[in-house]
């Protein structure tokens, strides 16, 4: 964070953050507080850090890009 009330400090959290309402939980009944730390931790960890493809990595998904990078 640079200085108060800077709404660009955060922009990719915010942005992480509406990712994780729509594509995991919007449709998903109430969870109890193990559930939804489960559910969330399966999104980060298995969807959107390995098989989610990213427009800052060239459209390719995080598992990709570094193979492709380490090669």
């Amino acid at each position: 964070m640079s200085r108060k009330g800077n709404c660009w400090d955060n922009a990719c959290v915010e942005s992480f953050f509406h990712t994780l309402k729509v594509e995991a939980l919007q449709d998903e009944p109430l969870m109890m507080r193990d559930q939804m730390r489960q559910a969330v931790f399966e999104y980060i960890e298995v969807d959107y850090n390995r098989t989610r493809r990213h427009s800052a990595l060239g459209y390719l998904s995080p598992e990709n890009f570094e193979l492709k990078n380490s090669a």
